[in-house]
């Protein structure tokens, strides 16, 4: 069992179902696990649920809601499989995302902290173990203009196990 910290966005117009129809065709590992996303916290395994809840609660206590808007897809190379993935990232919002992670993970969860890969904010669109498969799902999107808009105004404390994802506690922002 691993726990986790996800923020799953207020979506400002039907662009989600857009996502979820793309997601529907190119996310294999993930599209019927979880709904878009971003993560905060990746999984963490060395720390009892209620501490890990109170370390979250505790670290996000002051912090307040946001903006965002995606306007560009990226591909990513897995640092722990064979995968590449395809990612919308944020233009506007982008350094909220990284502040509240590192926040996040500044104390009992600095330990599980990869210094060794960037922390990119991103809602997960697609993989493959094929590149170029994957490249090409992000020039599809990136041929075009495109604006996202959306806002985080909760944290979600998640449990990963066999494949599921549940939702154990929703944590407010300000």
């Amino acid at each position: 069992m691993a726990l986790l910290v996800l923020a799953y966005p207020n979506w400002t117009s039907n662009h989600i179902e857009q996502i979820q129809d793309f997601r529907a065709h190119h996310d294999e590992l993930f599209y019927e696990i979880v709904e878009p996303h971003f993560t905060i916290v990746f999984p963490v395994t060395d720390i009892s649920q209620e501490a890990f809840i109170d370390e979250i609660k505790d670290k996000s206590a002051h912090l307040s809601k946001f903006d965002f808007v995606l306007r560009c897809a990226t591909i990513n190379k897995d640092a722990f499989s064979d995968y590449f993935h395809a990612f919308l990232v944020p233009d506007e919002g982008y350094s909220r995302f990284v502040r509240l992670h590192d926040k996040l993970y500044s104390e009992k969860l600095k330990s599980n902290l990869y210094l060794d890969i960037d922390y990119i904010p991103h809602v997960g669109i697609g993989n493959s173990k094929d590149k170029y498969l994957c490249k090409k799902m992000v020039d599809t999107w990136n041929e075009k203009e495109f604006s996202i808009y959306g806002s985080i105004s909760k944290l979600s404390v998640v449990r990963y196990e066999n494949n599921t994802v549940t939702k154990i506690e929703d944590i407010e922002l300000l």
